[in-house]
């Protein structure tokens, strides 16, 4: 059937042919990309049979990076088969491939940095010194592993914001893990009494609750310092605690009264 401008179907398929093509591989590689990702995603928790709970931090770690490989081949092989549907591109690539040496130099030379960070994220992803989930501390900065993504990793401050460390660095710079043998975290404040006040009677009441553990820290000319410890079960709950815990010091101090100032 023509149509109003009396070009067939056909003719504008011949026309545009290669682009069209180009468009289709494109598309379906796009199409395929997403159905890989929604399909890795839904392995990010066990089957109902096993409980239907996260899989643990390592193995998370893992699927988090093998799901971009995978999603990172598949653009590029369909950008590749988008490109070579066009005689001018395919020629191109010929003269290119004639000097491969020069231009492996060249491309490596620029893209040293971008490679240099993939190559340091498979790294982390086998040998594992942080994990999603994992609290570390990188040059003075600690926070949660958020995201370990091929050239970057993410950390979550405690103050809500990001730090992005190129995968390189954290692999060449020292990191301290709390959590890499143990998930449970040690959640520590300072309580300040006066000078000459009751360090026993203010130890013994904070150490009255379950969990909870109190004891003279430092005495200086400025007062008395009591560090009050708990334990969090993972690294996400050690803010919440430590909230509560600065509350409920102050609280049992303030009923006793004990004047104390809260820190830590």
């Amino acid at each position: 059937m023509r149509g109003t401008d009396g070009i067939t179907f056909a003719n504008f398929h011949r026309g545009y042919e290669n682009e069209i093509n180009a468009l289709s591989i494109l598309v379906a590689a796009l199409v395929f990309a997403w159905l890989i990702n929604k399909a890795l995603q839904k392995r990010g928790r066990l089957p109902e049979a096993m409980g239907g709970r996260e899989l643990s931090a390592g193995a998370s770690t893992r699927l988090r990076l093998i799901r971009r490989l995978v999603l990172a081949l598949i653009v590029l092989i369909g950008i590749a088969g988008a490109l070579a549907q066009f005689p001018e591109v395919a020629s191109l690539a010929k003269g290119v491939l004639a000097s491969t040496a020069v231009l492996g130099l060249v491309v490596g030379f620029a893209a040293r940095q971008s490679l240099a960070n993939a190559v340091a994220g498979i790294q982390l992803a086998i040998s594992q010194p942080v994990r999603v989930g994992d609290l570390v501390t990188f040059q003075e900065e600690t926070g949660i592993v958020e995201d370990v993504r091929l050239s970057y990793t993410v950390l979550r401050l405690d103050d809500g914001r990001r730090l992005i460390v190129p995968n390189e660095l954290l692999v060449q710079t020292p990191v301290f893990n709390h959590t890499v043998i143990d998930p449970r975290v040690q959640v520590v404040i300072d309580v300040w009494l006066a000078p000459g006040g009751d360090a026993t009677r203010a130890v013994e009441l904070l150490s009255a609750a379950d969990d909870v553990d109190a004891r003279v820290a430092e005495v200086t000319h400025e007062g008395i310092r009591i560090a009050v410890t708990e334990w969090a079960s993972t690294a996400r709950e050690r803010g919440p605690l430590a909230s509560r815990l600065r509350k409920e010091s102050l609280q049992c101090l303030r009923d006793a009264s004990l004047s104390s100032d809260v820190a830590g």
